[in-house]
């Protein structure tokens, strides 16, 4: 680091103060007592890199400023809900956070939507998402009879039912001017599924996460392609496209959880066990190089001549680090489609200020290289399953699954359950027994926070070397200024879903 740049951030960390707690002094703390690494491999201490401090009352400001609570109605006409209440937080690393988050009641047809979306190359294209892809899969499992009401108020000017109850936080942002686009596009879907004989009494939701997926971004590729009605619309269209996101939606019904994911968001099923220990299912696969599966996948959708070159230095290509994604057309389309949309705007767009620019991916011979075809996943309910955490990958670049499923059920039931200890753990020296007593503390302690979401991120950023709260990492990674905040952590969303257990138990089914 430079030492223009360090005394930079000096000078913007100057005014902070750190606490320890609500009787220790407002004064810095020792070096020594917090040194680590991050999950990206930079190492940060509070004192010879980043002399950021902050109190207390800061760190919580910036932790809770985009949390979200929403306690679900036990029953509705349609019967017993299956989810009690869910809770939602997000942190942003970019300027602007390129995170976005979802969650509605389908209320023309059963069960709740809950999605989180990672956007890269900007935050264009999980913005969009984030706004459209649960209406396509609300209307996907409508039936026919549903859809016909749509399109008759429609032709008539009336105006049209409510397909979904949105969840939204006062910080959540629409892209107004392209509403009626996204309105339009909207109504040519339901109109092909009122064409099809096959549709009926409307799709399994399996068949309409799949379908809703591959169809949003079929629209999104075409709305870059066609004239719209101003430069602005167009302007947008072209940035939803050539930026991208990762995308991990879940249906959850009263039967179970379908699970649609494309990318590294995941979700995580947190199960209590007989004997009060909570263990993590899996409910998704991350879609990138460390999944072998995956990349034989898309190896075997080229020529073998490609092999060695459709994925290098763990990324597609070289790039692009999610396997699966929407948007990001600079892998779907052909060469000559890219620089003819492109040369489109030049004439009155400067390419530079929408984040677009034209460069062509190396090895880029037989494409796409890229889809969004979701890997779809269900989980028939049952009393033990407990709840469902959705996190883009900010979250699991700092906790595993199981971590992550042990933090919200201990702070879900207030109980920390310490194993006994082993014959071998009897054996150690005194310091080592000294450790692992720390380690069972840190467990112990108190949660500080009453939303499980903004609990997962306080420890994926604060956890320190025994497990414990460490308030100088925290404080450092927080007080990160703008320009240094995305080389140490990433944006991180997590939705923390509650289930209602009564509907798995045997007078239910």
């Amino acid at each position: 680091m430079s030492g223009r740049v360090y005394a930079s951030i000096l000078q913007k960390a100057s005014s902070y103060t750190l606490t320890l707690s609500s009787t220790t002094p407002l004064q810095p703390r020792p070096a020594q007592l917090c040194h680590f690494v991050t999950s990206r491999g930079r190492h940060l201490s509070t004192r010879q890199d980043l002399d950021f401090q902050l109190s207390r009352v800061q760190i919580n400001s910036i932790l809770r400023s985009n949390e979200q609570i929403v306690n679900v109605p036990e029953f509705d006409v349609r019967g017993l809900s299956a989810v009690r209440k869910f809770e939602s937080n997000q942190l942003p690393a970019n300027t602007p956070n390129e995170d976005r988050r979802s969650a509605a009641t389908c209320l023309q047809s059963k069960g709740m939507l809950f999605g989180v979306f990672d956007g890269h190359g900007g935050w264009a294209c999980a913005q969009a998402v984030s706004e459209r892809l649960l209406y396509y899969i609300a209307v996907a499992m409508m039936p026919k009879q549903s859809l016909e009401v749509l399109e008759r108020c429609m032709e008539d000017g009336r105006p049209v039912p409510p397909i979904l109850q949105w969840y939204k936080h006062h910080s959540d942002f629409n892209y107004r001017e392209s509403a009626s686009l996204y309105i339009d596009h909207l109504r040519v879907f339901w109109q092909e599924l009122l064409d099809s004989e096959d549709h009926g009494e409307g799709m399994s939701p399996l068949d309409a996460l799949d379908c809703a997926f591959k169809r949003l971004d079929v629209d999104i590729s075409l709305e870059a392609q066609v004239p719209l009605s101003n430069d602005l619309m167009k302007s947008t269209a072209i940035q939803v496209a050539f930026a991208g996101c990762t995308a991990c939606v879940a249906h959850v019904g009263a039967d179970g959880i379908h699970v649609a994911n494309a990318g590294d968001c995941r979700a995580v099923l947190g199960v209590r066990e007989e004997d009060g220990s909570w263990s993590a299912l899996p409910l998704s696969q991350d879609h990138n190089s460390q999944n072998h599966a995956e990349v034989e996948r898309i190896r075997a959708q080229h020529p073998p001549s490609e092999r060695d070159t459709v994925v290098t230095d763990d990324r597609l290509l070289g790039i692009l680090m999610p396997l699966r994604a929407f948007g990001d057309v600079r892998f779907k389309w052909s060469c000559e489609l890219q620089q003819s949309i492109l040369a489109s705007l030049e004439s009155g767009v400067d390419l530079d200020s929408l984040n677009l620019y034209q460069y062509t991916p190396p090895n880029y011979i037989t494409p796409p290289y890229l889809d969004v075809t979701p890997e779809i996943t269900y989980h028939k309910l049952r009393p033990q399953d407990h709840f469902l955490i959705l996190g883009t990958d900010g979250l699991w670049d700092e906790l595993d699954s199981k971590e992550a499923v042990r933090l919200v059920g201990e702070h879900l039931s207030g109980i920390h359950l310490q194993a006994p200890v082993s014959p071998s753990e009897r054996q150690l020296k005194l310091g080592q027994m000294h450790e692992l007593l720390l380690k069972r503390r840190a467990r112990a302690s108190p949660a500080l926070d009453t939303n499980a979401a903004t609990h997962l991120i306080r420890h994926a950023l604060g956890t320190g070397e025994y497990g414990e709260l460490c308030q100088e990492r925290l404080a450092s990674m927080l007080a990160l200024p703008e320009d240094l905040a995305r080389m140490y952590r990433d944006d991180i969303t997590a939705i923390v879903v509650y289930l209602n257990s009564d509907l798995a138990r045997p007078h239910h089914s």
